[in-house]
């Protein structure tokens, strides 16, 4: 097979995959081009400190304390976010306007890699 076809059939069996844990996500091989300050604090920004970086009333029902205002803390929760987030795991962001499938695979990558 040709490698763009290859790599074509694998990024459409990648969406259909549902991983529930990160320990069960490798990082790939040849580890992540993806680091905080090209993804992940703009993903965070993006989908999740509305909530988790808010100050206490404004926090929409997050958990006082899960909070996501450094690498630091992010590390400490991957996991959960991964549960929650990464990949075919879609309850959070809750409602309306939530990550594309593409953003939710950088993400498990991101993380699997140890959130560099």
């Amino acid at each position: 097979m040709r490698p763009r076809v290859v790599a074509a059939v694998l990024l459409v069996l990648a969406a259909c995959v549902h991983v529930d844990a990160l320990e069960d996500y490798p990082c790939p091989e040849g580890g992540t081009s993806l680091d905080y300050a090209s993804f992940g604090e703009p993903f965070m920004e993006e989908w999740c400190n509305a909530c988790h970086s808010a100050p206490e009333g404004q926090r929409q029902g997050a958990p006082s304390d899960v909070r996501f205002d450094s690498v630091a803390d992010i590390r400490h929760w991957r996991e959960r976010i991964f549960a929650r987030s990464a990949l075919g795991n879609d309850s959070m962001p809750p409602g309306l306007g939530d990550p594309p499938a593409r953003e939710r695979r950088r993400l498990a990558e991101w993380l699997a890699c140890g959130a560099p």
